[in-house]
């Protein structure tokens, strides 16, 4: 269902201030985020990738566990980490990181 769901989403990111707006549409409901990524951030999840395709693809990680209404409204992008252990493994996987 997860990865249905991740697979059917519309995620937009954008840059914004010191962040960025997320917004998904999962066909159903529409919601938006705002995510902000500290250099810290990057070189643990994504050192070698555009700061937007890591933020998409971190949606995308968790739309496939829960709905984007359950997404929080405004994160660090570390904040996933709390919730979802396997984040920076599977997210450097996914970036094709080691």
């Amino acid at each position: 269902m997860g990865s249905e769901r991740a697979a059917r989403s519309r995620i937009e990111v954008e840059a914004e201030g010191d962040g960025f707006r997320v917004r998904v549409d999962d066909g159903a409901s529409r919601t938006s985020h705002f995510v902000t990524v500290s250099a810290e951030e990057q070189a643990r999840y994504g050192p070698a990738t555009d700061l937007r395709h890591l933020v998409e693809e971190s949606f995308r990680f968790l739309l496939e566990r829960e709905p984007a209404a359950a997404i929080l409204p405004r994160f660090a992008l570390s904040a996933i980490e709390r919730y979802f252990p396997e984040y920076p493994e599977e997210i450097r996987r996914r970036l094709g990181g080691r």
